[in-house]
């Protein structure tokens, strides 16, 4: 596989964008409050995007739709539990612990658990160790996000995939800290809400519109339509998470749990004026809110391209639906996708596949507008 020179570029100076970051806000960093929660300092935008952007990624993008994919609108409410931990976060554990951390100096939740509870070793201690347990677990998901993004857009082997997007991350916290995290969240989080929303309405659009995906998505199953999956034996016990019992402790995991999880949590701390607790939390929600129902709807989207023969997901890897997202994308904006990976026949099938699809689209239309003219006839 070729790969072309401009989409090289592009991707080069984006990661190159992401180090310039780095070093331009290590000239900030002066203090271990500058580095830990970026000197008290950022603005009201900032501190919104970098809450959301700390629950919200690629892992997001990519597994919400594969989730959509998967199991159709009972996972719906998904979009509105963890949006809801950005809130819940803010308003609930922000305004408090900000509040504290001014006049304390706290740096860390680390800090406030020593203090709270009278033990600066064993507790901090503890508070350590499942913080970076759980840091490890989430950052999982992250970095395979990246890892099939650059893998599908340059044919590079995973591993080398996984290892480029973690030295790069890496690169620029330990060099700026939470100011070049805070930057970096705001830059990529415009770039998410901006892709979202414009890949969104030509995916739709291409999978026939609204009304045509509920309608195949019942045909693929009938609960794909509903709000949860009945209380059923196999084959609906992989979707025992989507039941309505279970889905009661699936908004307490979620909403609560991601709200104090460390790296969210933390940066609460970083917060210019206690004024932006006011309007953060429903900011905060709005956006996180309008990207994953975006994203969930895609992913039923493209359940629908796929069962019709308009895209095919890879093969051989361990969660095909993970690709929808990316499919889905390549097919709706071919003039933008073809030239980034020269050389991969999958992307000139797309072309092809958006060409039949759009002529059978048409059939269809013309089938139904002679129904329609027959019927006339016939009255």
């Amino acid at each position: 596989m070729t790969v072309d020179f401009t989409s090289l570029i592009i991707v080069v100076a984006y990661f190159l964008g992401l180090m310039a970051i780095g070093v331009w806000t290590s000239r900030k960093v002066k203090t271990s409050e500058d580095m830990l929660v970026a000197g008290r300092n950022l603005g009201f935008w900032v501190f919104v995007l970098l809450i959301v952007s700390s629950i919200c990624s690629g892992m997001t993008i990519l597994g919400v739709s594969g989730l959509g994919y998967t199991t159709g609108w009972p996972s719906i409410w998904e979009p509105i539990f963890v949006p809801l931990s950005a809130a819940v976060c803010i308003l609930f554990f922000g305004t408090k612990l900000h509040a504290v951390s001014q006049k304390t100096g706290y740096v860390t939740i680390q800090d406030y658990f020593a203090h709270r509870y009278y033990s600066p070793k064993g507790v901090r201690g503890i508070s350590a160790i499942i913080g970076i347990l759980v840091s490890m677990i989430y950052l999982v998901g992250q970095y395979i996000a990246i890892s099939i993004v650059l893998k599908e857009l340059f044919g590079i082997p995973y591993h080398l995939a996984l290892l480029t997007g973690a030295l790069i991350v890496m690169a620029y916290t330990v060099l700026g800290g939470l100011y070049a995290i805070g930057l970096a969240s705001l830059i990529q989080g415009l770039l998410i809400i901006v892709g979202v929303i414009l890949v969104g309405p030509p995916v739709i659009q291409a999978a026939g519109g609204l009304t045509h995906i509920n309608t195949v998505l019942a045909t693929v199953d009938p609960n794909f339509v509903q709000l949860s999956f009945p209380q059923m034996h196999p084959p609906y016990a992989k979707y025992a998470f989507l039941t309505p019992a279970y889905l009661v402790s699936f908004f307490l995991m979620l909403t609560m749990g991601l709200s104090v999880a460390p790296h969210v949590v933390n940066n609460i701390l970083a917060a210019r004026d206690t004024r932006h607790f006011k309007w953060a939390p429903l900011a905060a929600f709005v956006i996180y809110v309008l990207i994953m129902y975006t994203t969930k709807v895609i992913g039923f989207a493209s359940r629908v391209m796929v069962k019709e023969g308009t895209i095919v997901l890879p093969t051989g890897v361990a969660n095909p639906s993970d690709y929808s997202f990316i499919e889905t994308a390549k097919f709706a904006f071919p003039g933008i996708f073809a030239p980034l990976v020269a050389g991969n026949s999958s992307l000139g099938s797309h072309v092809h596949h958006r060409q039949a699809h759009a002529h059978h689209r048409k059939l269809r239309q013309l089938g139904s507008l002679q129904t329609v003219l027959e019927q006339g006839c016939l009255g």
